[in-house]
């Protein structure tokens, strides 16, 4: 796969990754709870499949570049709290779904999701199948830091049905890993691939960073030769998102060297043609699987999907989210948890929902975000399929848009005609800017996003 390095730097603006529509900064915090449960109960009149997050949030150490939502600390005297918030969070919430929903999809994120012990990985596991019916081949998946992983621990997820893991390692190079605050070898990596696959799970994903301090196209070249020899299932590998205004800690990485825009083209550059010379097919916004991949056979298909996850290959799934900061993604909203620990921990004994923002869709918004989602998991949208299933002329309702986008037709990035928007393989890599002219909130909060490229 070629990447034409002038054109991606023509497009590097800052935009939104889309996992939702409208994204997370527009969500209200002044949305009448009444109207959030109206909404959570026309969503159980039926028994549609389930997909449960459950946001882990501690970590024993930060890492400086980290944009996630966390509690620092070695203290583990606050995890016992938390999780007894989460038995009764899943309590209350199970009580509101439909009794013959199943849940078919599992995701543990954080944090640092193996700070728990095993007891606690254990015991977890078991509650969630006391408040939930699982299907028997339930994707059941966790974020891992291999740094303080044990083998007790591999154990007891595999003991608790997880069959899923996605390795942190942002990048091998010693230099980088002091300047970000994250020491890990690669063979501490090595190690837990290697106790993964005993234990049988069944797909492995790498998360790797470019654009941190002292990366070149050469080092990361090694961290991806490096990480290559373990046979991961799927990579997912970001641009580094500086937005110190959100993540003060952010700060601290400017003392160091970070690479300049055009060194993170070439890194862009250098990885998607390496890892499409080496067998896996590039999905979209920095996901790559094997070609006999679960996602890459959604992607052919026509069936992958996109959450605040990433890519999925469940489709018609809700999504309901537990922990601080979580989000439940339910079909007409989205439901944010507390952000803040000890606002959580009080909130979830009052509330069956918590409500720290939310956000209702609108006729538009729904119309937008299938449009959206369209673009970003098949790459097209047929205007006749659109127009049935949405109710509009969507070549009227979206003309002004789509005459927004005759820059990027001479560009080659998308292909339009009477039948509907193609994006092409060279506009793939530019799916966030495809998308932006859909998006009727983006004027407001544009700040807040990181740059496309």
């Amino acid at each position: 796969m070629h990447v034409d390095l002038p054109l991606i730097r023509k497009y590097d603006v800052p935009g939104p990754r889309y996992t939702s529509y409208p994204t997370a900064p527009h969500f209200r915090d002044d949305v009448p709870p009444e109207q959030v449960l109206q909404a959570i109960k026309d969503n159980n009149t039926q028994a549609r499949p389930l997909s449960l997050y459950v946001h882990i949030p501690f970590c024993q150490t930060l890492c400086w570049y980290c944009g996630c939502t966390t509690v620092i600390g070695k203290n583990a005297s606050q995890t016992e709290p938390y999780l007894a918030a989460l038995d009764e969070e899943m309590r209350r919430k199970a009580r509101w779904l439909h009794p013959a929903r199943k849940v078919v999809q599992i995701h543990f994120g954080g944090g640092t999701p193996t700070f728990l012990t095993p007891a606690q990985i254990r015991w977890l596991g078991a509650r969630i199948r006391t408040h939930f019916t699982l299907a028997e081949d339930a994707e059941i998946a966790i974020e891992v830091d291999p740094r303080r992983l044990t083998i007790e621990q591999v154990q007891a997820l595999k003991d608790a049905g997880f069959n899923r893991a996605s390795l942190g390692v942002q990048d091998n190079n010693p230099r980088v890993q002091k300047a970000i605050n994250r020491i890990q070898p690669f063979e501490m990596t090595e190690r837990v691939v290697g106790w993964l696959r005993d234990a049988g799970f069944s797909s492995i994903n790498v998360d790797l960073i470019y654009g941190l301090p002292y990366q070149t196209t050469d080092t990361f070249d090694q961290t991806l030769s490096e990480v290559l020899s373990l046979r991961p299932d799927r990579f997912a590998i970001y641009t580094y998102a500086h937005v110190p205004w959100i993540k003060p800690a952010q700060k601290l990485l400017e003392r160091h060297t970070l690479p300049g825009p055009d060194e993170k083209l070439a890194m862009q550059k250098r990885i998607i043609e390496r890892l499409t010379s080496e067998g896996f097919r590039y999905i979209g916004m920095d996901h790559y699987a094997r070609q006999d991949d679960e996602l890459t056979r959604a992607w052919q298909a026509g069936t992958l999907r996109r959450n605040f996850q990433g890519y999925s290959t469940l489709a018609g799934v809700d999504i309901y989210g537990f922990g601080m900061s979580s989000i439940s993604q339910i079909d007409g909203l989205y439901l944010q948890n507390p952000r803040e620990l000890p606002d959580y921990l009080e909130r979830i004994l009052q509330d069956d929902f918590p409500i720290h923002r939310a956000y209702l869709l609108s006729d538009d918004d729904r119309i937008r975000r299938a449009w959206i989602m369209a673009l970003m998991c098949q790459a097209r949208v047929d205007f006749t399929d659109a127009s049935r299933d949405l109710g509009v002329e969507v070549a009227d309702y979206f003309e002004h848009e789509l005459r927004e986008l005759a820059p990027m037709a001479d560009d080659g990035l998308v292909e339009l005609d009477a039948s509907g928007l193609t994006v092409t393989p060279r506009g793939r890599l530019l799916l966030r800017n495809i998308c932006m002219p859909f998006d009727a909130h983006l004027s407001a909060g544009a700040r807040q996003y990181s740059r496309t490229i």
